[in-house]
């Protein structure tokens, strides 16, 4: 059976961004999994509006850092002030401390200052002169980087990427929906209209649902196979790590909550693994020179890896 809060979450964003049904369903489960996303594609299709309509729909508290050169870590997490008051070094709470973080153009900052999302987004805290100040519940990146400007950008380390539980695009709209967004924004942005449809609360719970959702051991199994596959593949350089696995685990739960399921079929782990895991791989550079992508190597992993029978608990 369905859930209804999750409906409505999906039906309030679906009224700020037209005609992408299947990509703003991923960002809701990420982040019901307890993830992070990563948005490559150009500008102007949506992505920042897709965080800010999210963050209205669900209550939450919305912040976006535009990432550029000379930003510093320190603009990210906050910094200590000396209070004369109190003759004491007081902690600010940098823009991190938010449930949703829009971080725009994430490639433009650099590896230092990328290097302080790391710790926020695996453990939900900020460590700063050795003590840790903890994150808001739920906590949930949104990152864009845009896929095809080259100077004055960063490459992503793997240990940022291997961070983020799935990347997508968003993709230029079909003609029609592009008319509707026209005649949708003559007078207002879309997004001016809407409301929250639930509390952050209710976001928690649900998060803690997801987790109960049943993966039969032969499904695990299959998860497994098909990231350690990734390793041994001759085009590969870097596979899968463990953190993919799990991945595609949440993700695969997650989905299949909304779907109003309460266990996962193989079906939705191929469906999720392109995404799941495209950022995740390096490509060896005869492979790379050859044309060949990570997609294209998941294909043929997917096709090569045998599917177990669905089991329900």
């Amino acid at each position: 059976m369905k859930n209804e809060t999750v409906d409505k979450i999906q039906a309030n964003i679906e009224k700020v961004i037209f005609g992408k049904t299947d990509e703003i369903r991923y960002v809701i489960a990420a982040l019901l999994a307890n993830g992070h996303v990563l948005i490559e594609d150009v500008p102007g299709v949506g992505k920042t509006y897709l965080a800010r309509s999210l963050a209205v729909s669900i209550g939450g508290i919305f912040r976006r850092i535009q990432f550029t050169p000379d930003l510093l870590p320190t603009d990210i997490t906050g910094v200590s002030i000396y209070n004369q008051t109190s003759k004491n070094f007081e902690f600010r709470e940098g823009p991190v401390f938010t449930n949703i973080l829009l971080a725009d153009e994430l490639n433009r900052a650099t590896p230092r200052t990328q290097s302080a999302l790391l710790e926020c987004m695996e453990e939900r805290q900020v460590s700063y002169d050795g003590i840790p100040h903890t994150l808001p519940p739920s906590f949930f990146v949104l990152a864009t980087q845009n896929p095809i400007e080259q100077q004055g950008v960063y490459h992503l380390p793997e240990a940022q990427l291997d961070r983020f539980m799935i990347k997508i695009t968003i993709g230029y709209p079909k003609h029609f929906i592009e008319m509707d967004i026209l005649e949708a924004q003559r007078k207002r942005h879309p997004i001016e209209a809407i409301g929250s449809v639930c509390e952050m609360d209710e976001i928690i719970r649900i998060q803690e649902a997801v987790h109960e959702v049943y993966v039969d051991e032969s499904l695990r199994d299959y998860i497994v196979s098909v990231v350690e596959k990734t390793r041994d593949h001759p085009s590969v350089l870097l596979g899968g790590s463990p953190r993919a696995s799990l991945a595609l685990y949440r993700m695969a739960q997650a989905m299949a909550f909304i779907a109003g399921a309460d266990f996962v079929l193989p079906d939705v782990v191929k469906e999720l693994a392109k995404s799941v895991m495209r950022h995740r791989l390096i490509l060896k550079p005869q492979a790379q020179i050859g044309g060949l992508t990570a997609d294209q190597v998941i294909s043929e992993i997917l096709q090569k890896t045998e599917v177990p029978i669905a089991r329900v608990r």
